[in-house]
């Protein structure tokens, strides 16, 4: 992605400060996409840091087979070549691997040391269909995960490829592209999108918060006629908001 094209770290700010379905609510109104099967995560996926909250970057990728140890031999530079290339792009950025075992899970790419290397080369986390260990240490060096589970060894971990399209968890990610995760899953946005998702992702938070929220939970001492007239002119106001915004229907 060019450096044009990329937000401003005070925008990223700003998108970290919502949680992954808060963003996943203003994209919904901008893009073009199926907002059922695009962008977010198909597959279950676990955050293992769920304190440490949403993580925001632009995803470097890179291909791991812990089972096969004839990457090492046949290819003994990739790890110093791949991380060259980690290094040569801004950040924040997160680390998007792919693991060619799945389902299976042998062995794990992170660990307490790959974890404080990336953290090094201004990367906030990873989001990886196999395995993390080391889990107190990855979190000691700030550095989050969503993944498949836990496992003990890294086995014949390697770089096979980056910088390329992969696919985790159901859904393919291409370098570059701004990623949204937190305990809920994640959202690869697309680029088109991204320019217009925080001003999106605030109107539709707001709105939330001026008419749907409020006939929610301001139920005290009503009946069960006038909690349901409420929302009902709630909701028509949530609706008429998105349809003079965006020209679309709100979900409610």
């Amino acid at each position: 992605m060019h450096s044009s094209s990329r937000l401003s770290h005070a925008d990223l700010l700003e998108l970290k400060r919502g949680n992954t379905p808060t963003i996943y609510n203003g994209w919904e109104q901008i893009t073009r996409h199926d907002v059922a099967t695009d962008g977010v995560n198909l597959e279950e996926t676990t955050d293992f840091m769920p304190r440490m909250g949403p993580m925001v970057g632009y995803a470097v990728t890179v291909v791991a087979e812990p089972s096969n140890p004839t990457h090492k031999q046949e290819h003994p530079k990739a790890p110093m070549e791949y991380l060259r290339y980690v290094a040569s792009v801004p950040g924040p950025k997160i680390v998007i691997v792919q693991d060619l075992d799945k389902p299976r899970v042998l062995g794990s790419f992170w660990g307490e040391v790959n974890a404080n290397i990336h953290r090094a080369l201004g990367c906030v986390g990873t989001i990886t269909d196999g395995a993390i260990r080391d889990w107190d240490e990855m979190c000691n060096a700030g550095f989050k995960a969503l993944a498949q589970r836990f496992c003990v060894g890294h086995a014949h971990s390697w770089p096979v490829r980056w910088n390329c399209e992969v696919e985790v968890f159901g859904r393919s990610i291409r370098p570059g592209q701004l990623i949204h995760a937190d305990k809920h899953g994640f959202l690869a946005i697309p680029d088109e999108d991204a320019p217009q998702l925080l001003e999106a992702s605030r109107f539709m938070d707001s709105n939330e918060c001026r008419t749907v929220i409020p006939a929610g939970r301001g139920s005290v001492g009503k009946s069960t006629e006038e909690i349901l007239a409420d929302m009902a002119a709630a909701s028509e106001a949530f609706g008429a908001s998105v349809q003079e915004k965006f020209g679309k229907q709100g979900e409610w």
